[in-house]
């Protein structure tokens, strides 16, 4: 029977709240499984995911039967994962008892023993220029271990507001195939002038302000949607969610209010200008530019116009999760969750891409 009578499966490996996996269910993929050990993140996972099944725990502990017993026998056509940049580095200053530091090698036994089509492995862009401590690129290394359990690999650095993300997010994509495919990674689709990046303006201009709510959450839309964007980001979603504001010390709101759109610590009056004084801090987003990569909740970047940080709905909005994605847990889990995902719009591209060579490999068989 041919795979296209069916949804190609997918399983999402170190998954957090599911920014990979909803990216390519976006493009008509089918999310079987989310693994990881945070228990929150995969509570979200599963709120959102409803028709995948959750696995929690050490993955160098948990068994491909294990995983396959889990789906019900189903195997995944790719496997999908972002396993922390420590795992792939062996020099500089690190603990060498971290588990993290075998993370990577879990990830790929759990691709040799279940042989998916594709995998997708998305990591910060630094981890081109890794070395071991014998000084050789860990890239190669890895690309050097795929090839030995028959997978030809591709990957290329991509950033998200060239997808369609309003941030400037950039992030290493390696993608292998065991089809033969010379993978070729997606074209920018943002950037040009009939298609312009999309800004922070784009993104959350529409969400209350909350300019005298504290503590409080924001649960209706007040205002109509002002970009295509935003439309896109409140399709099926009749409530708002996690649109709260966080309460700032007066000393804090005040240092914010001197600070202009788009500026930072720099442009804060002297007085002020040592409390943080590192180039990240005290960064007000800009409405007319896409944002800077948003943190996990360390309050270094605060909303272009409103004296405070951005909620965890606006910043879900500028990593593009729609607003009927719903994220559980504290609000400081929340904004973790957010942090660490992949954009899903950057992830549908490469689902998007992928998705294609499926397809042209199965009709030819």
């Amino acid at each position: 029977m041919s795979k296209l009578k069916n949804k190609y499966k997918i399983i999402d490996l170190f998954a957090g709240c599911g920014g990979l996996s909803n990216g390519f269910e976006r493009v008509g993929f089918e999310s079987v499984l989310g693994l990881d050990n945070w228990k929150e993140a995969l509570d979200t996972y599963k709120h959102n995911h409803r028709h995948s099944e959750i696995l929690c725990g050490d993955i160098s502990k948990i068994s491909s039967k294990e995983i396959l017993d889990k789906t019900k026998g189903i195997k995944p056509t790719v496997i999908v994962g972002g396993p922390p940049c420590q795992g792939f580095s062996l020099a500089g200053k690190r603990d060498k008892g971290d588990n993290r530091n075998k993370l990577a090698h879990e990830f790929m036994r759990v691709i040799a023993e279940l042989k998916p089509e594709f995998f997708v492995m998305e990591n910060v862009l630094g981890f081109l220029s890794m070395k071991d401590e014998k000084g050789m690129k860990v890239i190669d290394k890895i690309l050097t271990e795929f090839k030995k359990i028959g997978y030809k690999v591709s990957y290329s650095p991509m950033y998200a507001h060239h997808y369609g993300v309003p941030q400037m997010r950039r992030r290493i994509f390696i993608v292998g195939n065991r089809l033969g495919i010379d993978f070729k990674f997606p074209e920018p689709t943002h950037g040009f002038k009939n298609t312009p990046f999309v800004t922070v303006g784009d993104a959350i201009s529409d969400l209350p302000l909350l300019d005298d709510i504290y503590g409080e959450e924001a649960d209706n839309y007040k205002l109509k949607p002002k970009s295509k964007y935003q439309e896109e980001m409140r399709k099926n979603s009749n409530h708002l969610y996690s649109h709260t504001k966080s309460k700032h010390s007066e000393q804090t709101t005040k240092v914010i209010s001197f600070v202009p759109e788009g500026g930072n610590w720099k442009d804060l009056p002297k007085r002020f200008q040592n409390i943080r004084s590192y180039s990240n801090t005290w960064r007000r987003l800009d409405s007319k530019k896409p944002s800077v990569t948003i943190d996990t909740g360390h309050r270094h970047h605060f909303h272009y116009k409103a004296n405070r940080v951005p909620t965890v709905r606006e910043s879900a909005r500028i990593q593009s999760f729609p607003d009927n994605f719903i994220f559980l847990g504290s609000r400081t889990s929340q904004f973790k969750q957010v942090g660490n995902a992949v954009p899903p719009y950057l992830a549908s591209a490469v689902g998007k891409k992928i998705k294609f060579y499926l397809d042209q490999y199965y009709e030819n068989r």
